[in-house]
Protein backbone atom coordinates (compact mmCIF):
# COMPACT_ATOMS: atom_id res chain seq x y z
CA UNK A 1 0.00 0.00 0.00
CA UNK A 2 1.14 3.33 -1.08
CA UNK A 3 2.17 5.84 1.86
CA UNK A 4 -0.94 8.56 1.28
CA UNK A 5 -3.35 5.49 0.52
CA UNK A 6 -2.07 4.17 4.28
CA UNK A 7 -2.30 7.94 5.68
CA UNK A 8 -5.86 8.37 3.66
CA UNK A 9 -7.20 5.15 5.07
CA UNK A 10 -5.59 5.93 8.54
CA UNK A 11 -7.49 9.19 8.94
CA UNK A 12 -10.87 7.66 7.53
CA UNK A 13 -10.59 4.91 10.53
CA UNK A 14 -10.00 7.55 13.18
CA UNK A 15 -12.61 9.61 12.01
CA UNK A 16 -14.93 6.84 12.63
CA UNK A 17 -13.83 5.92 15.76
CA UNK A 18 -15.65 8.68 18.15
CA UNK A 19 -19.18 7.50 16.46
CA UNK A 20 -18.39 4.06 16.91
CA UNK A 21 -17.70 4.31 20.70
CA UNK A 22 -20.44 6.50 20.89
CA UNK A 23 -22.92 4.34 19.47
CA UNK A 24 -21.19 1.02 21.50
CA UNK A 25 -21.64 3.30 24.88
CA UNK A 26 -23.72 1.40 27.56
CA UNK A 27 -27.01 3.34 28.16
CA UNK A 28 -27.43 3.68 32.17
CA UNK A 29 -30.92 3.98 33.57
CA UNK A 30 -31.62 6.18 36.59
CA UNK A 31 -34.52 6.98 38.47
CA UNK A 32 -36.22 10.18 39.86
CA UNK A 33 -39.12 9.83 42.48
CA UNK A 34 -40.05 13.26 43.93
CA UNK A 35 -43.26 14.12 46.59
CA UNK A 36 -43.81 17.62 44.94
CA UNK A 37 -45.80 18.00 41.70
CA UNK A 38 -44.60 18.23 37.88
CA UNK A 39 -45.91 21.96 37.65
CA UNK A 40 -44.29 23.11 40.72
CA UNK A 41 -41.51 25.79 39.13
CA UNK A 42 -39.03 25.08 42.37
CA UNK A 43 -39.79 21.12 41.40
CA UNK A 44 -38.47 22.06 37.85
CA UNK A 45 -35.65 24.26 38.75
CA UNK A 46 -34.34 21.82 41.24
CA UNK A 47 -34.37 18.53 38.87
CA UNK A 48 -32.94 20.53 36.00
CA UNK A 49 -29.74 21.43 37.88
CA UNK A 50 -29.46 17.76 38.64
CA UNK A 51 -29.53 17.29 34.72
CA UNK A 52 -27.76 19.84 34.06
CA UNK A 53 -25.21 18.53 37.03
CA UNK A 54 -25.33 15.13 35.28
CA UNK A 55 -24.55 16.63 31.75
CA UNK A 56 -21.24 18.53 33.20
CA UNK A 57 -19.99 14.76 34.52
CA UNK A 58 -20.38 13.42 31.11
CA UNK A 59 -24.09 11.62 31.48
CA UNK A 60 -26.38 13.16 28.26
CA UNK A 61 -29.79 11.54 28.55
CA UNK A 62 -30.71 10.00 25.03
CA UNK A 63 -27.07 9.55 24.47
CA UNK A 64 -25.71 7.54 27.41
CA UNK A 65 -28.78 7.97 30.04
CA UNK A 66 -32.58 7.25 30.44
CA UNK A 67 -33.90 9.15 33.42
CA UNK A 68 -37.26 7.94 34.63
CA UNK A 69 -39.28 10.27 35.95
CA UNK A 70 -42.18 10.05 38.53
CA UNK A 71 -43.92 13.12 40.44
CA UNK A 72 -46.06 11.83 43.83
CA UNK A 73 -47.93 15.30 43.64
CA UNK A 74 -48.13 15.54 47.34
CA UNK A 75 -49.82 11.81 47.58
CA UNK A 76 -48.05 8.98 49.61
CA UNK A 77 -50.57 6.44 47.58
CA UNK A 78 -48.86 8.10 44.76
CA UNK A 79 -45.32 7.92 46.36
CA UNK A 80 -45.90 4.24 47.06
CA UNK A 81 -47.02 3.71 43.80
CA UNK A 82 -44.55 4.70 42.05
CA UNK A 83 -41.65 3.68 44.19
CA UNK A 84 -43.10 0.01 43.39
CA UNK A 85 -42.73 1.29 40.09
CA UNK A 86 -39.31 2.41 39.65
CA UNK A 87 -37.80 -0.46 41.39
CA UNK A 88 -39.38 -3.14 39.02
CA UNK A 89 -37.32 -1.36 36.74
CA UNK A 90 -34.36 -1.93 38.33
CA UNK A 91 -32.28 0.88 37.48
CA UNK A 92 -28.90 1.55 38.40
CA UNK A 93 -29.73 4.06 41.03
CA UNK A 94 -32.64 6.34 42.09
CA UNK A 95 -32.85 9.70 43.46
CA UNK A 96 -35.79 10.17 45.93
CA UNK A 97 -36.63 13.90 47.31
CA UNK A 98 -38.40 13.51 50.21
CA UNK A 99 -38.23 11.51 53.57
CA UNK A 100 -41.73 9.60 52.81
CA UNK A 101 -40.51 8.76 49.29
CA UNK A 102 -37.01 7.05 50.73
CA UNK A 103 -39.09 5.28 53.16
CA UNK A 104 -41.54 3.87 50.10
CA UNK A 105 -38.70 3.03 48.16
CA UNK A 106 -36.46 1.35 51.00
CA UNK A 107 -40.11 -0.75 51.34
CA UNK A 108 -39.73 -1.63 47.60
CA UNK A 109 -36.20 -2.49 47.20
CA UNK A 110 -32.99 -2.92 49.24
CA UNK A 111 -30.54 -3.33 46.10
CA UNK A 112 -31.37 -0.30 44.58
CA UNK A 113 -28.98 2.08 45.25
CA UNK A 114 -30.84 5.27 46.82
CA UNK A 115 -29.54 8.92 46.52
CA UNK A 116 -31.97 11.18 48.58
CA UNK A 117 -32.35 14.68 48.98
CA UNK A 118 -35.00 17.05 51.38
CA UNK A 119 -34.79 14.59 53.86
CA UNK A 120 -33.86 15.58 57.54
CA UNK A 121 -33.19 12.90 59.96
CA UNK A 122 -32.09 10.22 58.02
CA UNK A 123 -30.39 8.28 61.12
CA UNK A 124 -33.41 8.82 63.69
CA UNK A 125 -35.51 8.20 60.34
CA UNK A 126 -33.69 4.39 60.36
CA UNK A 127 -32.98 5.24 56.43
CA UNK A 128 -29.22 4.91 57.36
CA UNK A 129 -26.68 3.04 60.27
CA UNK A 130 -25.29 6.36 60.54
CA UNK A 131 -24.11 9.32 58.23
CA UNK A 132 -20.61 8.60 58.00
CA UNK A 133 -21.14 4.97 57.29
CA UNK A 134 -24.70 4.90 55.82
CA UNK A 135 -24.64 0.99 54.88
CA UNK A 136 -27.54 -0.12 53.21
CA UNK A 137 -28.47 0.99 49.39
CA UNK A 138 -28.94 4.64 50.95
CA UNK A 139 -26.91 8.10 50.91
CA UNK A 140 -27.70 11.37 50.22
CA UNK A 141 -28.07 15.21 51.33
CA UNK A 142 -29.28 16.54 54.52
CA UNK A 143 -31.89 19.53 54.46
CA UNK A 144 -30.34 20.42 58.17
CA UNK A 145 -30.04 19.74 61.40
CA UNK A 146 -32.60 20.44 64.30
CA UNK A 147 -30.32 23.00 65.74
CA UNK A 148 -31.36 25.29 62.60
CA UNK A 149 -34.58 25.65 63.83
CA UNK A 150 -33.36 28.04 66.84
CA UNK A 151 -32.53 30.43 63.66
CA UNK A 152 -35.91 30.73 62.35
CA UNK A 153 -36.82 32.04 66.26
CA UNK A 154 -33.80 34.06 65.93
CA UNK A 155 -35.05 35.41 62.66
CA UNK A 156 -38.50 36.02 64.12
CA UNK A 157 -37.43 37.95 66.80
CA UNK A 158 -34.67 40.13 64.82
CA UNK A 159 -37.66 41.20 62.27
CA UNK A 160 -40.79 41.62 64.99
CA UNK A 161 -39.22 42.51 68.44
CA UNK A 162 -42.29 42.36 69.69
CA UNK A 163 -43.26 39.16 69.03
CA UNK A 164 -43.85 37.20 73.16
CA UNK A 165 -45.69 34.31 71.78
CA UNK A 166 -44.73 31.98 68.80
CA UNK A 167 -47.10 29.47 67.74
CA UNK A 168 -44.80 26.67 65.70
CA UNK A 169 -47.13 24.83 62.81
CA UNK A 170 -46.25 21.26 62.79
CA UNK A 171 -47.20 18.03 61.56
CA UNK A 172 -47.15 15.38 64.87
CA UNK A 173 -47.48 12.86 62.06
CA UNK A 174 -44.23 13.56 60.57
CA UNK A 175 -41.17 11.68 62.66
CA UNK A 176 -38.90 15.15 62.30
CA UNK A 177 -41.33 17.29 63.64
CA UNK A 178 -40.39 16.59 67.49
CA UNK A 179 -37.10 17.29 66.37
CA UNK A 180 -37.83 21.27 65.12
CA UNK A 181 -40.26 21.68 68.15
CA UNK A 182 -37.96 20.90 70.80
CA UNK A 183 -35.13 22.79 69.61
CA UNK A 184 -36.88 25.52 69.38
CA UNK A 185 -38.47 24.99 73.13
CA UNK A 186 -35.20 24.83 74.37
CA UNK A 187 -34.18 28.21 73.24
CA UNK A 188 -37.53 30.47 73.72
CA UNK A 189 -36.57 31.38 77.46
CA UNK A 190 -33.13 33.05 76.14
CA UNK A 191 -35.70 34.93 73.56
CA UNK A 192 -38.13 35.86 76.07
CA UNK A 193 -40.81 34.13 73.79
CA UNK A 194 -43.69 31.30 74.67
CA UNK A 195 -44.26 28.69 72.16
CA UNK A 196 -47.22 27.34 71.24
CA UNK A 197 -47.10 23.90 69.51
CA UNK A 198 -49.94 24.00 66.68
CA UNK A 199 -50.64 20.74 64.34
CA UNK A 200 -51.30 20.51 60.75
CA UNK A 201 -52.42 17.29 59.31
CA UNK A 202 -54.82 19.01 57.47
CA UNK A 203 -56.43 22.20 55.90
CA UNK A 204 -58.74 22.87 58.26
CA UNK A 205 -56.44 22.05 61.14
CA UNK A 206 -54.05 24.46 60.10
CA UNK A 207 -56.96 27.04 59.99
CA UNK A 208 -58.97 26.33 63.24
CA UNK A 209 -55.36 26.47 65.31
CA UNK A 210 -53.91 29.55 63.53
CA UNK A 211 -57.18 31.55 63.75
CA UNK A 212 -57.01 30.77 67.47
CA UNK A 213 -53.87 30.91 68.32
CA UNK A 214 -54.43 34.85 66.70
CA UNK A 215 -56.43 35.34 69.45
CA UNK A 216 -53.91 36.68 71.49
CA UNK A 217 -51.34 39.49 71.28
CA UNK A 218 -47.71 40.32 70.11
CA UNK A 219 -47.89 36.84 68.14
CA UNK A 220 -45.51 35.05 65.71
CA UNK A 221 -45.64 32.12 63.21
CA UNK A 222 -42.83 29.44 62.65
CA UNK A 223 -42.86 27.05 59.98
CA UNK A 224 -41.34 24.10 60.30
CA UNK A 225 -40.18 21.79 57.39
CA UNK A 226 -42.68 19.31 56.66
CA UNK A 227 -44.78 17.80 53.58
CA UNK A 228 -47.93 18.97 54.87
CA UNK A 229 -46.95 22.36 55.24
CA UNK A 230 -45.13 22.79 51.93
CA UNK A 231 -48.75 20.73 50.11
CA UNK A 232 -50.85 24.09 52.35
CA UNK A 233 -48.46 26.79 52.09
CA UNK A 234 -50.54 29.04 50.31
CA UNK A 235 -53.48 28.73 52.48
CA UNK A 236 -51.04 29.18 55.48
CA UNK A 237 -49.53 32.39 53.80
CA UNK A 238 -52.85 33.65 53.76
CA UNK A 239 -54.02 33.03 57.16
CA UNK A 240 -50.85 34.83 58.05
CA UNK A 241 -51.23 37.60 56.14
CA UNK A 242 -55.05 38.50 57.12
CA UNK A 243 -54.58 37.80 61.42
CA UNK A 244 -51.17 39.80 60.97
CA UNK A 245 -48.72 37.73 62.07
CA UNK A 246 -45.17 37.72 61.50
CA UNK A 247 -44.07 34.31 60.27
CA UNK A 248 -40.79 32.55 59.38
CA UNK A 249 -40.65 29.54 56.65
CA UNK A 250 -38.16 26.82 56.21
CA UNK A 251 -37.71 26.97 52.31
CA UNK A 252 -37.26 29.90 50.01
CA UNK A 253 -40.81 29.12 48.13
CA UNK A 254 -42.67 30.12 51.12
CA UNK A 255 -41.35 33.98 50.58
CA UNK A 256 -41.57 33.86 46.82
CA UNK A 257 -45.02 33.09 47.41
CA UNK A 258 -45.56 35.55 49.62
CA UNK A 259 -44.71 34.33 53.02
CA UNK A 260 -42.47 37.08 55.43
CA UNK A 261 -39.01 35.28 55.62
CA UNK A 262 -37.64 31.64 54.98
CA UNK A 263 -34.38 30.27 56.19
CA UNK A 264 -33.17 26.78 54.35
CA UNK A 265 -30.62 24.83 52.86
CA UNK A 266 -30.14 25.64 48.82
CA UNK A 267 -31.96 22.83 47.78
CA UNK A 268 -31.20 23.47 44.70
CA UNK A 269 -27.70 22.91 44.89
CA UNK A 270 -28.02 19.82 47.04
CA UNK A 271 -29.72 18.50 43.77
CA UNK A 272 -26.73 19.15 41.78
CA UNK A 273 -24.99 17.65 44.59
CA UNK A 274 -26.95 14.37 44.07
CA UNK A 275 -25.77 14.13 40.42
CA UNK A 276 -22.53 13.80 42.02
CA UNK A 277 -23.45 11.12 44.39
CA UNK A 278 -25.41 9.19 41.19
CA UNK A 279 -22.20 9.61 39.19
CA UNK A 280 -19.96 7.70 41.54
CA UNK A 281 -22.60 5.48 41.83
CA UNK A 282 -22.63 4.90 38.12
CA UNK A 283 -18.63 4.46 38.34
CA UNK A 284 -19.16 1.46 40.75
CA UNK A 285 -19.10 3.34 44.32
CA UNK A 286 -21.11 2.08 47.00
CA UNK A 287 -23.84 4.19 48.92
CA UNK A 288 -23.18 2.12 52.02
CA UNK A 289 -19.55 4.02 51.33
CA UNK A 290 -20.84 7.46 50.59
CA UNK A 291 -21.23 9.89 53.55
CA UNK A 292 -24.50 11.21 54.27
CA UNK A 293 -23.80 15.15 53.94
CA UNK A 294 -25.32 18.34 55.70
CA UNK A 295 -26.04 21.04 54.07
CA UNK A 296 -23.04 23.81 53.88
CA UNK A 297 -25.02 26.71 52.50
CA UNK A 298 -28.13 28.22 53.70
CA UNK A 299 -30.48 30.84 52.16
CA UNK A 300 -32.10 33.64 53.56
CA UNK A 301 -35.09 35.28 51.16
CA UNK A 302 -37.15 38.21 52.57
CA UNK A 303 -40.49 39.32 51.21
CA UNK A 304 -40.40 43.38 51.78
CA UNK A 305 -43.87 43.50 50.27
CA UNK A 306 -45.45 41.52 52.55
CA UNK A 307 -42.97 43.27 55.66
CA UNK A 308 -44.72 46.52 54.62
CA UNK A 309 -48.15 45.03 54.42
CA UNK A 310 -47.38 43.81 58.16
CA UNK A 311 -46.25 47.27 58.95
CA UNK A 312 -42.41 45.84 59.62
CA UNK A 313 -39.15 47.50 59.33
CA UNK A 314 -36.88 44.91 58.31
CA UNK A 315 -33.33 45.76 60.33
CA UNK A 316 -30.64 46.85 58.09
CA UNK A 317 -28.40 43.73 59.74
CA UNK A 318 -31.23 41.50 58.32
CA UNK A 319 -31.21 42.99 55.52
CA UNK A 320 -27.49 42.91 54.59
CA UNK A 321 -27.60 38.82 55.41
CA UNK A 322 -30.12 38.65 52.65
CA UNK A 323 -29.60 36.00 49.90
CA UNK A 324 -32.65 37.71 48.26
CA UNK A 325 -34.98 40.33 48.85
CA UNK A 326 -38.44 40.41 46.70
CA UNK A 327 -40.07 43.85 46.62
Amino acid sequence: MKRREFITLLGGAAAAWPVAAWAQERMRRIGVLAFQALDESETQVRVAAFVRRLQELGWTEGRNLQIERRWAAGDTDNARQYAAELAALAPDVILASGASIVSALQRATRTVPIVFVNVIDPVGAGFVDSLSHPGGNTTGFTNFEYGLSVKWLELLKEIAPRVARAAVLRDPANPVAGGQLGAIQAAAPSFGVEVTPLGMRDAPEIERSIMAFARGANGGLIVTGSPSALRNRQLIITLAARQRLPAVYSNRVYATAGGLVSYGADTVGRFASAAEYVDRILKGEKPADLAVQNPTKYELAINLKTAKALGLDVPATVLARADEVIE
